[in-house]
């Protein structure tokens, strides 16, 4: 018999990731904090909805989380009628959003206390991922959880990779978050140079997609940097917060992460300007701003 799976987040990431697994034949009940979007979804997909977490865990033997951040998770989990209140013995939790490692062991500890347990499989690939099916799942946790969850993974992402025990997931997210974050500063750079020297961004993106400055970002970002249509496929305050949990991660470890701070402090003026809330590739607006042009305005 086919596991239930239960999921609870229907925001940019989550409802594409969980339209993914009805279009795959599982059988979904969902829960959102904004309940009229679960009902929606319902209505569309023929998901059953539920009124909180706890009623969501009752129903499922596979829950899938995918939240904003740890305060999130934590409330959703562990909080008065969360999922921990309505996991049953055997059941798995999938928490596939992007939070600290510490708060992603402490949660899994309090699950196997339930005889149940849980692995932290945040991803990687944006929204467009989410969509296409084709997001990169970092998992960490036990192998024998991961083999359970595998065919709900490879319905939403095409790299699918067990990286280790409970955190390890978060881990390895982290390090992604700073090569993306990273990625799209350096991106900005270079737009904001040949600009300023009269090339235009289409023939920047022409010679660099072809050499060894080729990047995923440069192909998945290509026309938001070129259109400046800056609606958010991963809202910049999102990443602000992921590089704090991967700053946070090299203090705990003793890993110097300078360019990482840089960016870190990009991101929050960002926020302090109130782009927040715009795609991450609006960085180009910071530097545009730094180099004193006010098009960034």
């Amino acid at each position: 018999m086919a596991e239930k799976v239960g999921f609870i987040g229907l925001g940019i990431m989550g409802r594409p990731m969980a339209e993914n697994l009805i279009r795959a034949g599982y059988s979904l009940t969902v829960h959102n904090r904004t309940h009229q979007k679960a009902e929606e979804f319902a209505q569309q997909t023929g998901a059953r909805t539920a009124k909180s977490p706890k009623e969501v865990a009752g129903q499922s033997d596979i829950i899938i989380t995918m939240l904003p951040d740890s305060p999130d998770v934590e409330s959703v989990v562990a909080g008065e009628g969360g999922v921990l209140e309505g996991m049953r013995e055997g059941s798995l939790l999938i928490d596939m959003s992007t939070i600290s490692p510490v708060v992603a062991r402490q949660l899994a500890a309090k699950a196997r206390e339930r005889g149940a347990s849980m692995l932290d499989a945040p991803v990687s690939g944006g929204d467009v991922g989410a969509r296409e099916g084709t997001l990169s799942i970092m998992v960490g946790g036990s192998e024998e959880d991961f083999g359970r969850a595998r065919p709900l993974f490879e319905v939403m992402g095409k790299t699918v990779t067990h990286v280790g025990p409970s955190g390890a997931g978060q881990i390895v997210k982290a390090a992604n978050q700073i090569v993306v974050g990273l990625t799209i500063e350096a991106v900005c750079e270079a737009l904001v140079l040949g600009l300023r020297g009269g090339v235009e961004p289409q023939k920047i993106f022409e010679v660099l997609c072809g050499g060894l400055a080729a990047n995923r970002v440069m192909e998945v970002k290509r026309e938001k940097f070129l259109s400046r249509d800056f609606r958010p496929g991963f809202r910049a305050e999102l990443h602000h917060k992921d590089l704090g949990i991967a700053l946070a991660a090299g203090r705990e470890y003793g890993v110097a992460l300078p360019v990482t701070a840089v960016v870190d402090q990009l991101l929050l003026a960002m926020r302090r300007k109130g782009w927040g809330g715009e795609d991450h590739s609006a960085l180009l607006r910071i530097i545009e701003d730094l180099s004193g042009d006010g098009a960034g305005e």
